[in-house]
């Protein structure tokens, strides 16, 4: 499993003109799903999620004062990307073959989110999995982490 972590200001997903999901302080999370993920995947990236301190602290940004989206009370706006499994090294056009397909990804992602709000009572706002998306987001910092469990 992979996924884009962005810390974020403020932050919303639209579908067909329609927000979705939408967070203001938080974290931003592009998640990609792959063949081999399961239960230990889903409870090592959601605690990753929860547990990294990557938030401002007392308008420091200072590593020492970082909290967590757990600590801080803070939201997380959560979106399916299949896209963070694209295979490029070949040829002129991306290889999605890594990537599960939705009806395998799709209780994956759900459960990622419903870890996140039962084991670490983290507020998660989603996308819509499949959907076409616009996402809008203002990073802090910039700062962003990918990571892969």
């Amino acid at each position: 499993m992979r996924a884009v972590l962005q810390r974020v200001t403020r932050a919303h997903v639209s579908v067909e003109g329609e927000i979705v999901g939408q967070i203001g302080e938080g974290l931003c999370v592009f998640l990609g799903v792959t063949h081999e993920d399961g239960n230990d995947q889903v409870e090592k990236i959601a605690r990753k999620i929860a547990q990294l301190r990557l938030m401002r602290g007392d308008e420091d940004d200072s590593a020492a004062k970082r909290r967590s989206v757990e600590e801080a009370g803070l939201p997380v706006l959560l979106i399916s990307q299949f896209t963070l499994y694209a295979d490029v090294r070949k040829g002129r056009s991306p290889s999605w073959s890594h990537a599960a397909p939705g009806e395998v990804a799709a209780p994956i992602f759900e459960d990622v989110a419903m870890c996140l709000r039962t084991t670490y009572g983290v507020h998660v706002e989603e996308g819509r999995f499949g959907a076409m998306m616009e996402v809008e987001l203002v990073n802090d910092g910039p700062f962003t982490l990918l990571i892969e469990v």
